[in-house]
């Protein structure tokens, strides 16, 4: 089966019918609503009527669970079809057609938190030449840093289709300034597992140093990875150009190729002559 951002740009795919049967079948609901649930638990915030920044939010099935929470919020989404279905339910929430990748239109320091159920995967994916995912990505969450008060978390439910999509993700937060790390929920299983993306942006006034909430169904394992802003390199070996001790020339090319391929770059396909080392010319 087919991703959704791979059959049509997000604006194109939840339009017309496709919108409002998202917005009204039963499954639908009750998985957004969980997630909702869920990314609000690990968003923590400190006091009751927080601003909250709900990133990809649809129909506002997510805006619901906000309201119900005891918080004001405001919705973004691209698609106008989704948001004229949050419109016609009346949502309580205040939404506004906006392309993330792009970047968020709002004052500094506006929101005590954000979240986003199943909308940032749509980042990583090229809809053309001139889209770059690379690029997209940082402009969003540079927006979002901005946006959030000190000390405020942003929890970003997605379906990451591979590793290399969430190293890009995950990266492009650090180098925004954000802190934090992946959750895993339900890392065991496969249809049940459900990954969060739970970023810091900085440290509260007098307050103790923010820690990575722990993951469901994890039987005690450690099922975070965390990342800070800091670069940590390895030494570079003699003769090995960075690589890692243990990984091969080929499988090295290959594995940067992947992740170019995954910012939306140009790169050559691979071939039995990949990484083949020259001969000299005479």
């Amino acid at each position: 089966m087919s991703r959704p951002e791979h059959v049509a740009p997000p604006e194109m795919f939840y339009s017309g019918e496709e919108a409002k049967k998202y917005a009204t079948n039963s499954r639908m609901r009750e998985i957004q609503t969980t997630l909702t649930e869920r990314a609000l638990e690990l968003l923590a915030l400190p006091y009751e009527n927080s601003m909250v920044l709900d990133v990809g939010c649809g129909s506002g099935l997510s805006g619901e669970c906000i309201t119900e929470a005891g918080h004001q919020w405001i919705g973004c989404d691209i698609s106008p079809d989704m948001l004229q279905v949050a419109k016609d339910m009346e949502v309580e929430g205040d939404v506004m057609v906006n392309d993330m990748g792009q970047g968020l239109p709002f004052r500094p320091a506006t929101f005590d938190g954000c979240i986003s159920i199943s909308a940032i995967q749509w980042l990583c994916n090229a809809e053309g030449s001139s889209s770059n995912p690379y690029r997209r990505l940082l402009t969003f969450f540079t927006s979002l840093h901005h946006v959030l008060t000190r000390g405020g978390r942003a929890v970003l439910q997605w379906y990451p289709e591979n590793a290399q999509q969430m190293e890009l993700v995950t990266t492009c937060a650090m180098r925004c300034g954000f802190g934090g790390g992946l959750l895993v929920d339900y890392p065991h299983s496969t249809r049940a597992k459900k990954y969060f993306l739970v970023l810091f942006a900085g440290q509260r006034e007098g307050a103790a140093p923010q820690q990575m909430p722990q993951a469901m169904g994890g039987n005690g394992e450690k099922d975070t990875v965390d990342f800070t802003n800091k670069r940590n390199r390895e030494k570079k070996e003699r003769g090995q150009r960075g690589r890692s001790k243990g990984i091969g020339k080929k499988e090295w090319t290959l594995n940067k190729k992947q992740r170019q391929r995954a910012q939306g770059k140009t790169v050559p396909e691979d071939s039995k002559y990949t990484a083949r080392k020259r001969r000299p010319k005479f």
